[in-house]
C-alpha cells in the first residue's frame, strides 16, 4: 500500500476545544474531578494528527489510530481553551507517527505520543467487517509490550 507523496514528516495541524461539561472526567466516568479528561485529551490528540494528514492519502485508503501514548500533566478546567498541534513525525510503510502536543496558552497540558495505521477504506464496509483486526500489521505497540489482562 503505497503512501501518496504529499504525506511527508512535517505536516502539522493544530486543533482547539472550549472545555465543557461533557469534556470532564466526571462526565466520561474516567475520574470524579470536573477537569478535562485524559479520554477527551486522547480524542483531541487523534482529531490534530488526523487534521495533520488532510487530503495525503488517496480516496480508498484512510488512517486509524493504532497505538498512543499519553502524558496529562496538568487540569484543565471547563471553560478554559486548549490546543492540540500534531506534527507527522514519520512515514514507515503503512504506520504514520505524530507527536501532538496539547498547550492552554503557554502551558503544556499534555504531550502524545501517536501512531495511526493506513488502511483500504474498504475494510469498513459492511460485507467487510468480519476480516482481520483494523491494525492488523502487528507492529502496533513499541517492542516489548503487553496487553493489560484484568485478574480475577
Amino acid at each position: 500500500m503505497a503512501v501518496k507523496g504529499e504525506c511527508r514528516p512535517g505536516r502539522r495541524a493544530t486543533v482547539r476545544l472550549v472545555v465543557g461539561e461533557s469534556d470532564t472526567a466526571v462526565a466520561m466516568s474516567s475520574g470524579d474531578v470536573p477537569v478535562l479528561a485524559s479520554p477527551r485529551v486522547l480524542a483531541l490528540a487523534e482529531q490534530a494528527s488526523l487534521t495533520a494528514l488532510g487530503d495525503c492519502l488517496p480516496e480508498d485508503q484512510t488512517s486509524v489510530g493504532a497505538w498512543a501514548e499519553l502524558e496529562h500533566v496538568l487540569a484543565s478546567r471547563v471553560g478554559d481553551t486548549v490546543e492540540a498541534e500534531a506534527v507527522l513525525l514519520g512515514v514507515h510503510g503503512r504506520r504514520l507517527e505524530f507527536s501532538v502536543t496539547v498547550r492552554g496558552g503557554e502551558t503544556e497540558v499534555a504531550h502524545v505520543r501517536h501512531r495511526r495505521t493506513i488502511v483500504e477504506r474498504s475494510r469498513f464496509d459492511d460485507s467487510q467487517q468480519r476480516r482481520a483486526p483494523v491494525a492488523g500489521s502487528g507492529d502496533d505497540g513499541p517492542p516489548g509490550a503487553t496487553t493489560p489482562r484484568e485478574s480475577s
